[in-house]
């Protein structure tokens, strides 16, 4: 059964982030779809999830600002007379480029984004889940930040960065009933794949045991899963979503 909290969701206008967002909607969540600049798009989520009975609000957030991250989460407060106490921590961007190319604008714009607004996101919604003793963290990592990815030191470095971060909340926030797990996706069909050359898309499909690309949904079950009341024994965990790309590592 349901337990109808409130959850937020950085990074929702699209992709993996909206589709976590409606399956929190769809075990009863209230989801907040928090976007950067893409309004029409986290509008256009927040329908889906009121055309099936569900209850969201688009909110706009810079997770690189915690000023901008700050209102968000007080806005969504106002609004349901509730705080958060399921978050997932999706937003990110990536600048790709080879390391002899690669400039520091490209370095800091990811992990500014990648990691740093992951860490004003949780931060702001930790304090309300330690007095409610209850917490759902979930941030969305990468099999790049654990096997490497040739032009993406950046990303890799930021999504491993993840991985470090939310295992120490894991620890530091237990003793309060609060989890933090990572979900590390691999080839994901996205917008992000979408403008890759065909033949790299094909490429990147082949090196999946499963030989496909996965779905934005197949990632999103597993972030509901460890967001839900059953998952209350994981926690500090990496859960992989690559077709078995990454196993044996």
């Amino acid at each position: 059964m349901s337990s109808g909290r409130v959850a937020f969701v950085s990074g929702a206008s699209r992709g993996i982030g909206a589709a976590t967002a409606s399956a929190l909607a769809a075990t009863g969540h209230r989801v907040a779809v928090g976007y950067a600049s893409q309004r029409d798009a986290a509008e256009k989520v927040v329908a889906g999830i009121e055309e099936t009975g569900g209850e969201a609000v688009a909110v706009e957030i810079d997770v690189r600002d915690p000023q901008s991250v700050d209102i968000a989460f007080s806005a969504v407060e106002g609004r349901w007379g509730a705080k958060a106490e399921i978050v997932v921590a999706n937003a990110g961007i990536n600048r790709d480029g080879l390391l002899l190319r690669m400039t520091d604008e490209q370095w800091s714009e990811v992990l500014r984004t990648n990691l740093d607004g992951a860490f004003h996101v949780v931060r702001r919604a930790t304090p309300a889940m330690v007095r409610a003793r209850f917490g759902r963290i979930v941030t969305v990592a990468s099999v790049a930040g654990s096997m490497g990815s040739a032009g993406q030191a950046n990303y890799a470095a930021a999504k491993a960065g993840l991985v470090g971060f939310t295992r120490s909340l894991a620890r530091e926030l237990a003793a309060r009933n609060i989890t933090a797990n990572v979900v590390e996706p691999g080839p994901i069909a996205t917008d992000m794949t979408a403008a890759l050359a065909d033949a790299h898309r094909q490429e990147l499909a082949a090196s999946v045991p499963l030989g496909r690309l996965g779905t934005a949904d197949e990632v999103a079950a597993v972030i509901a899963f460890l967001c839900s009341d059953a998952a209350g024994y994981v926690t500090g965990a990496i859960v992989p979503v690559d077709g078995g790309l990454s196993m044996g590592r």
